[in-house]
C-alpha cells in the first residue's frame, strides 16, 4: 500500500511513521517446530505483562520451571533478606531454583549483582549451562586460572574483580584463604549462592580447608542485608553439629536449636 507523507509536526519531533507496518509472508523453507513457537509466544506475552503479573522474570529466562520449583520462590519473596537452605534430593533442581530467585530479585530492581560460590569443578557449569543458557545472566568465572585475564579487562582506577562484574562464579577455594578473603568479602555482591553447602559446614575432625569455607560464609553471614541461599543434597551428615552449623548462618539463634 501507498504510504502517506510524513507530516511536519512529526518531522519536527523526528517522529517517523513512514516504515512499512506489514511483516513479510511467511516462507515454507523457514518453518520450525510448534513446541518452540508456542514457547516463544508465551514468553512474548509474559514479557509484555511483566509489569502486572506476578513474577517478572519468566520471560527472560530459557526453561520451563515445573511446580514444585516455584515454592521456593515463593518463601523467599517474603522473606527481608532472603536466608534460605534448599536441601532437595539430587536432580530435583536446586540449581534452577536459586537462579530462579536470583533471575527475580534482579528484574524487580531490588538487587544489581548476584555471585555463586561453588567447588571448582562446577564453576563451569554454574556459568555456562545454569545462567547463561537458562537464565541468559552471562557470568564471569573468579578462580586461580582465569583472575588475571579478568584484571586486564577491569577500567583504570580502583576496581575489584568481585565487585567489578556484576555476575561472578567464583571458586570458594579461591577465596576461602587469608590472601583473597577480605577483598572478596569487602565487595561481595549482594545475593551470594552456595552450592554444595555441607562442604562448608563446621567440621568435627581437624579439616583446615572446611575450616576455613565455614569462617568464609560466617563473615558473609554477618551483613544482616546480604541475601544468601545454601544449597545442598545432604545436608545432615549425621554430625549435628555440622547441621546446626549451617542452620546458624541462617539465623544465628538456629545453632543452639535442640533437636533430639
Amino acid at each position: 500500500r501507498k504510504l502517506r507523507p510524513v507530516p511536519p509536526q512529526l518531522i519536527k519531533y523526528e517522529i517517523d511513521p513512514s516504515t512499512s507496518p506489514y511483516s513479510p509472508l511467511p516462507k515454507p523453507k523457514e518453518a520450525g517446530a510448534a513446541p518452540p513457537v508456542s514457547l516463544l509466544f508465551a514468553a512474548a506475552r509474559l514479557t509484555l505483562r511483566d509489569g502486572a503479573g506476578p513474577f517478572r522474570s519468566l520471560g527472560r529466562i530459557s526453561v520451563r520451571p515445573r511446580p514444585y520449583q516455584f515454592v521456593p520462590m515463593l518463601m523467599a519473596l517474603r522473606l527481608d533478606p532472603i536466608r534460605l537452605l534448599i536441601s532437595d534430593d539430587v536432580g530435583v533442581g536446586k540449581t534452577i531454583e536459586a537462579a530462579l530467585i536470583a533471575r527475580e530479585l534482579l528484574d524487580r530492581g531490588e538487587i544489581k549483582r548476584i555471585c555463586v560460590l561453588c567447588p571448582p569443578y562446577l564453576c563451569d557449569q554454574w556459568a555456562n549451562k545454569e545462567l547463561k543458557e537458562k537464565f541468559h545472566l552471562d557470568a564471569v568465572i573468579v578462580n586461580s586460572g582465569t583472575v588475571c585475564s579478568l584484571e586486564r579487562r577491569l577500567p583504570p582506577g580502583d576496581h575489584s574483580v568481585f565487585g567489578y562484574f556484576p555476575y561472578t562464579v567464583v571458586s570458594i577455594d579461591y577465596v576461602k584463604g587469608e590472601r583473597h578473603r577480605q577483598n572478596f568479602l569487602a565487595n561481595c555482591a549482594e545475593l551470594v549462592i552456595v552450592d554444595e553447602a555441607h562442604g562448608a559446614a563446621q567440621p568435627s575432625s581437624r579439616s583446615a580447608a572446611q575450616q576455613q569455607r565455614h569462617a568464609l560464609l560466617r563473615e558473609l553471614a554477618k551483613d544482616r542485608d546480604r541475601h544468601l541461599i545454601l544449597l545442598t543434597a545432604t545436608p545432615h551428615s549425621g554430625v549435628e553439629e555440622g547441621f546446626l552449623s549451617l542452620l546458624g548462618l541462617l539465623e544465628p539463634d538456629f545453632e543452639r536449636l535442640n533437636l533430639q
